[in-house]
């Protein structure tokens, strides 16, 4: 059964933070119209109707992220699954995640996640210190105590929970706490992603930037402490480095970075714009209006077309890689032309193979990475194999 996944933004970019490096008001302010305000029942619904009529035999899975989900209310959600619930084809699956910063959640919400079955991400970034850093609500205030509060309550009602956790450069210097502050507090799944610099600065210009050298010695020290957890049968999930254990198996990754392909969802904004990638919500990237046209037409359509086509360029230094078929090439949001500045898509439509050429400007942090742990990658491989087979 294939999928089609939806990542929804229902309050746009709205928050009730204003975390320093946060990506999305960046993106906002990129565009002509920087919040397309709370989604409102009659787009929800539209949004389930069409994605039944593309379902087939499917999963079909709601993503909620933001800005910050929340403040749309609880009752955008609880009439959003119940008329998804209501209206379900016979050999759909449903599957519904949220990532929140926390801070809104009561009881109430806490007990609707549960009954629901929402896989709920905590944005956390490990750390009190690390994490009251740059994760501020609107006064300027620290949120740690908020989230924590949010993870008690989560876990109070057996809501499946994972954590995010951005890497900025500051915490790319305590992986080691950020890791067993992580474990100490019950998180069992953790997700890190490498921090953005804002659209059109230069690379590493920010207090929060994180360098290719920095980030590649946070992964090696993560993956230090993660081996030697699954060593001792204290097994944490980290899903990176799950990904390239997968990879090496023959399976894909779980994210479009990982597996080297674009054009794995559909971001649907509160408005009922769709865009083809959630770093790519831009005037140059809408696709259209939920309405306009089907989900395969839309797909197929020119802007969608292009994004694809964009995504198939690869960073030339990938041809010659040992690496190649693990990196894939990367997250093209984070390629960056020869002379510093982003690769666009009118980079690719160039073929400009002097200063415009791609290139990841993470590859060094993953060379890193995977000179130092591939041996042990290859490891923990052969036992899932071995696993795989005894079961097969």
């Amino acid at each position: 059964m294939k999928s089609i996944t939806f990542l929804i933004k229902p309050a746009s970019s709205l928050c009730n933070l204003r975390c320093r490096y946060c990506f999305y008001e960046d993106e906002a302010e990129n565009r002509s119209m920087p919040s397309m305000g709370i989604m409102n029942q009659e787009t929800a619904e539209l949004l389930i109707n069409e994605a039944y009529q593309e379902a087939g035999s499917k999963l079909i899975s709601f993503a909620f992220q933001g800005g910050e989900p929340t403040v749309c209310g609880l009752d955008f959600f609880k009439h959003f699954t119940a008329y998804a619930r209501a209206n379900k084809p016979q050999n759909v699956q449903l599957a519904f995640s949220i990532q929140t910063n926390g801070t809104l959640l009561d009881d109430e919400w806490a007990d609707y996640f549960h009954k629901e079955e929402f896989l709920v991400g905590l944005s956390i970034d490990g750390h009190k210190d690390l994490h009251n850093r740059h994760r501020v609500d609107s006064s300027g205030k620290d949120t740690w105590n908020k989230v924590i509060r949010a993870a008690e309550l989560l876990k109070k009602h057996r809501v499946e929970t994972n954590a995010l956790c951005v890497v900025t450069g500051p915490l790319s210097r305590s992986a080691a706490k950020v890791y067993q502050n992580l474990k100490k507090l019950g998180f069992r799944y953790q997700q890190y992603i490498a921090c953005l610099d804002p659209i059109g600065v230069s690379r590493g210009s920010t207090p929060w930037s994180l360098t290719p050298k920095a980030y590649g010695e946070f992964l090696c020290q993560l993956f230090d402490l993660w081996y030697r957890d699954w060593e001792n049968g204290d097994y944490h999930s980290i899903r990176l480095f799950e990904d390239y254990i997968h990879i090496m198996l023959g399976d894909e990754g779980s994210t479009c970075a990982t597996c080297g392909k674009c054009g794995s969802y559909f971001v649907a904004e509160g408005d009922g714009s769709l865009y083809p990638c959630d770093f790519f919500v831009l005037d140059d990237w809408k696709m259209g209006m939920l309405g306009e046209a089907s989900l395969s037409e839309l797909q197929n359509g020119e802007v969608c077309q292009r994004f694809l086509s964009f995504g198939t360029q690869k960073p030339a230094e990938c041809q010659t890689c040992p690496y190649r078929q693990l990196c894939n090439g990367g997250c093209k949001n984070d390629w960056i032309t020869e002379d510093g500045r982003p690769f666009t898509w009118k980079n690719a439509l160039s073929q400009d193979t002097g200063a415009h050429a791609p290139h990841n400007y993470f590859c060094e942090s993953f060379r890193m990475l995977f000179n130092y742990a591939g041996d042990r990658m290859n490891i923990i491989a052969r036992e899932e194999y071995r696993a795989r087979s005894q079961y097969s």
